[in-house]
């Protein structure tokens, strides 16, 4: 790793899905987006479910769709913790209509609060895989 680039690990539950050396990431936080270039100062926030986004020394484009987690910067490393990742052009749009349409139905089923919160959740997680699967 050179003074200008940064380590990008996404992780989840499953093991580590990305490692690579990039010159900068971005990546949606609790908060909005963040941009992290090298020599970033030391930071841990929640995510979001969003677009990751990071891009290579030689120009490549690195994309991934985070659902809910934190994310760690320190000494120009970067660590993405996450309930899943998978890359936009993996996703089947099929599978993603019918996740949106699913948790609709349980929102309008849901009595208690903690089932609709997490039915609200798993909406914004299918609309996010839906909107990208579309813009491919």
């Amino acid at each position: 790793m050179s003074a200008n680039t940064l380590t990008l690990k996404v992780v989840s539950p499953t093991g580590t899905l990305l490692e690579a050396e990039t010159v900068s990431v971005q990546f949606p936080g609790e908060d909005g987006s963040f941009g992290i270039l090298p020599r970033h100062a030391a930071m841990t926030s929640l995510t979001e479910s969003g677009l990751l986004r990071a891009r290579t020394p030689q120009g490549d484009q690195i994309e991934y769709i985070i659902h809910d987690g934190f994310a760690q910067v320190r000494n120009d490393v970067v660590t993405v913790l996450t309930r899943s990742a998978e890359k936009p052009e993996e996703i089947d749009l099929g599978r993603a209509r019918a996740a949106v349409e699913r948790a609709r139905e349980r929102m309008l089923e849901s009595q208690v609060e903690i089932d609709l919160l997490r039915a609200q959740m798993s909406l914004r997680r299918a609309l996010m895989r839906e909107r990208l699967a579309r813009s491919r």
